[in-house]
């Protein structure tokens, strides 16, 4: 397991807490965009075969982790929002590198970075809501994102020596923190 280079500021979880009517279509936007990511793994590298069942297990658990949002929104009356690109995410991809096996090892390495942030910013959530059902949500998506973390490695480690993984790894890392610490304030997962 990797640790981040930057930790969120604690500001960003508070004015999470203050705007979550905001937040939720947010996260469930992410939870949607996450199951597709996973199924667009499948379509990619269908002969990959450790790959494609962790994928489909991992589709549908976003999925349910998109139904469940959608639920607490419903709940509080919010409404889904049409999707927005997400600045993160894209400036990420845009560190990933062509060719084949690299774009592929990356690919599996921006996934686990992405879902480390994912597991640090619902952990932050987590902490700063009073308890309750929203609380042990965010505690149990964290625990997901986290999981998920380690998902994406194992898998590049099935492909690609641990030197590889390593040192990219850390080229990544590294671009990861510069980006989320130009990332404004507000309430939204990225």
């Amino acid at each position: 397991m990797f640790e981040l280079k930057y930790a969120t500021p604690p500001e960003w979880a508070a004015c999470v807490v203050e705007s979550m009517e905001k937040f939720l279509p947010d996260h469930a936007a992410a939870e949607k965009k996450a199951s597709g990511m996973a199924m667009g793994m499948i379509s990619h590298y269908p002969d990959r075969r450790e790959l494609v069942l962790s994928m489909i297990d991992l589709a549908i658990e976003e999925l349910s982790h998109y139904r469940a949002v959608v639920r607490l929104m419903d709940e509080r009356g919010l409404r889904l929002l049409p999707d927005e690109k997400d600045p993160y995410v894209n400036r990420m991809r845009g560190a990933i590198r062509h060719g084949r096996d690299l774009y592929f090892m990356d690919r599996l390495l921006v996934g686990g970075i992405v879902e480390a942030r994912g597991a640090e910013r619902f952990g932050l959530v987590a902490d700063a809501l009073p308890d309750g059902d929203l609380k042990r949500f965010y505690r149990s998506i964290a625990r997901s994102e986290k999981n998920h973390q380690g998902l994406f490695i194992e898998l590049a480690e099935r492909y690609f020596s641990p030197v590889d993984i390593r040192d990219r790894l850390e080229e990544l890392l590294w671009i990861e923190a510069e980006i989320v610490k130009e990332l404004p304030i507000r309430p939204a997962l990225h």
